[in-house]
């Protein structure tokens, strides 16, 4: 096990507010958006979601590392948080199948973080103050100097990240041999969402976030997935003619996160940047077409401006989140292009969201009809 000594650390945000904690991961800085998950498992699986790049990750449940970490359980190559702060941030393991410690895998793929502080006071401060900007320093003790330092931090807010985490060159999930292609657009896909098409008997191939629709559409799909991701969807315009160009085509579309964005700002309904987004494996959802409701996992800091999705006349509301009246799910009039905002391919219901890959299917064979 790589040696580890609990350096002091701070953490230090954009109004502002300090906390002191020890150092967890490298020793060093780093930056990002402030944001917090509510799950309870699941932290490897949060940690290398591509969602979440640019973003310090405040983890809600008390222990973090003390299952270890599996190299099987990775959403996409590596960890894309830009931080994290936890509680009890621990070393050893319980868990005999774990490949490795959390430090080992935060010191080899130099993750900063901060750990031994009140999570709780943090958490109610971000929730009563909003997403802001921070800094986790165990490098750097003086305040004015990490002041300097975090001024320099973009906002999310109208940040382009897709096309920093997407693949740099197409490649192939699943079986050759399938008879349904589908086309992914990578603006951060997830590895477990290219698992749910292969188990659907469903071959996939992935292209960059900078594809167009027409380089998409040589290569003969049957149907047209746009992925999750991070940043903001209002400053993708290339995403959004990708979208806009599949739907002129009339081919069957599946957007899941930011592809459900995407596919509202394709018929020219707005996106905003949420005071605090949906992030954790709690939020239920109801179907109200099929007048189910649905336990779903959800990662975002961005959505839909209701109001406009319900003043328009080119989609129909699906879904609705229950916690606060958002809109989870969209599909399209006329067309055969449906989106949800939440993580179907996740397990917390366990598997209460999975109909929407059947449904995909069922659309491309022409058996569901909208």
């Amino acid at each position: 096990m790589t040696n580890y000594t609990k350096l002091p650390a701070i953490l230090l945000l954009a109004d502002g507010t300090v906390f002191y904690g020890k150092a967890a991961g490298k020793i060093g800085t780093t930056t990002g958006e402030i944001c917090f998950n509510t799950g309870m498992t699941g932290y490897q699986e949060v940690f290398t979601d591509p969602s979440y790049f640019g973003q310090i990750m405040v983890t809600t449940n008390a222990h973090i590392g003390n299952y270890g970490m599996h190299r099987d359980e990775i959403e996409s190559e590596g960890i894309k948080i830009a931080g994290l702060v936890c509680k009890n941030y621990n070393i050893n393991y319980s868990r005999k199948e774990a490949t490795e410690s959390i430090q080992d895998n935060f010191q080899n793929e130099n993750i900063v973080g901060i750990c031994d502080i009140d999570t709780r006071a943090l958490v109610r401060h971000i929730r009563n103050k909003g997403a802001m900007n921070a800094i986790i320093s165990s490098e750097i003790t003086d305040l004015q100097q990490l002041r300097k330092k975090l001024e320099e931090v973009p906002s999310m807010d109208g940040l382009e990240l897709s096309s920093v985490v997407s693949t740099k060159e197409p490649y192939y999930y699943g079986n050759p041999e399938a008879s349904i292609k589908i086309a992914a657009l990578d603006l951060g896909i997830k590895k477990n969402i290219l698992r749910n098409f292969d188990d659907r008997e469903l071959y996939i191939k992935v292209f960059p976030a900078k594809t167009t629709f027409e380089e998409m559409n040589a290569w003969g799909a049957n149907g047209y997935f746009i992925s999750n991701g991070p940043g903001d969807p209002s400053a993708m315009p290339y995403a959004i003619e990708t979208v806009k160009a599949v739907l002129a085509a009339d081919k069957p579309l599946f957007g899941i996160c930011l592809g459900h964005q995407l596919l509202a700002e394709a018929n020219g309904i707005g996106t905003m940047k949420m005071f605090n987004g949906h992030r954790g494996l709690n939020h239920p959802v109801k179907n109200i077409i099929k007048n189910h409701c649905e336990v779903t996992s959800q990662n975002h800091g961005f959505g839909v401006i209701p109001e406009e999705v319900k003043a328009s006349d080119k989609v129909e509301i699906t879904h609705v989140n229950l916690n606060d009246d958002s809109i989870e799910g969209i599909r399209v009039k006329g067309k055969k292009a449906f989106s949800v905002q939440y993580h179907p391919e996740s397990s917390p219901g366990p598997h209460d969201s999975r109909y929407l890959f059947d449904d995909f299917v069922s659309m491309i064979k022409g058996e569901l009809a909208w």
